[in-house]
């Protein structure tokens, strides 16, 4: 797909608001406040549930933009911000916790993806596996541990519909469903979100750095059990980490002359 002179199809974007890196958020709301952390931050876009800011981080241009809920719009924007340059790509967002080790307000941290979703399988057939860079794992990790804020890392799980998880009895698919969701867990699978496996598999087909960092909002399976289970909803610890990483990967690119 070419960039149209004007702007990106979906986005908005054009050539001359390029950069190399971007931090994707799936709530719109969530934009401003990202980029309020960095330095001189700007609006610039907004159509449908895509809207950008754009800011600076040790003098490299940094986009935010919100990618909406689920795979089909994260990997539109994904392809679309790759047009005009950016390399590198960190979300973050909210999941609901699936081990009972997982408790809101956590972070997690994905080292890989369930591919649970159908975006990511009109990419790459479904053996090849949803994993995010190294590097920027590793960013992540870094900032996670220098805040001193609970996190794990390990699998997630990637699903298209909200309600099959959450109200999986009221499906005619419902026995496939909770079966599913009982393997997932078995197998030790940490939280349940939308977008990340579609990230880790647009970035793999096109050769593009990506990482998640994930705040838990609650965990269903500690509700089941009967165990103590706030729900937060205040994303910041996982707002600065992604930003803190994002710094990290800007001045090891420039050390490195990238």
């Amino acid at each position: 797909m070419q960039i149209s002179k004007e702007s990106l199809f979906h986005l908005a974007l054009t050539r001359n608001q390029s950069a190399r890196y971007a931090i994707l958020p799936g709530d719109p709301g969530r934009v401003e406040r990202i980029a309020s952390l960095l330095d001189a931050p700007t609006f610039v876009a907004q159509n449908r549930e895509f809207t950008t800011w754009c800011g600076t981080l040790e003098g490299e241009r940094v986009l935010v933009t919100s990618t909406g809920i689920g795979g089909p719009s994260a990997a539109i924007a994904v392809e679309e911000l790759a047009q005009i340059g950016v390399h590198t790509f960190i979300r973050v967002g909210t999941c609901g916790g699936m081990q009972t080790q997982v408790q809101a307000g956590e972070l997690v941290i994905p080292t890989g993806a369930i591919r649970a979703e159908g975006t990511s399988q009109e990419y790459i057939p479904l053996a090849f596996p949803a994993v995010p860079s190294f590097t920027v794992l590793q960013a992540l990790v870094n900032a996670a541990k220098k805040m001193q804020v609970g996190y794990h890392t390990g699998v997630v799980h990637c699903k298209d519909s909200f309600y099959g998880q959450h109200a999986p009895q009221s499906m005619p698919s419902a026995p496939w469903l909770e079966n599913n969701w009982q393997a997932w867990i078995r197998a030790g699978a940490l939280a349940s979100e939308m977008e990340t496996a579609a990230l880790f598999t647009v970035g793999a087909t096109r050769g593009l750095r990506t990482g998640a960092v994930l705040l838990a909002l609650w965990n269903q399976e500690r509700e089941r059990q009967g165990l103590p289970n706030p729900h937060v909803s205040d994303t910041t610890p996982a707002i600065q980490a992604a930003v803190a990483a994002m710094r990290q990967l800007i001045l090891d690119d420039k050390c490195s002359g990238k």
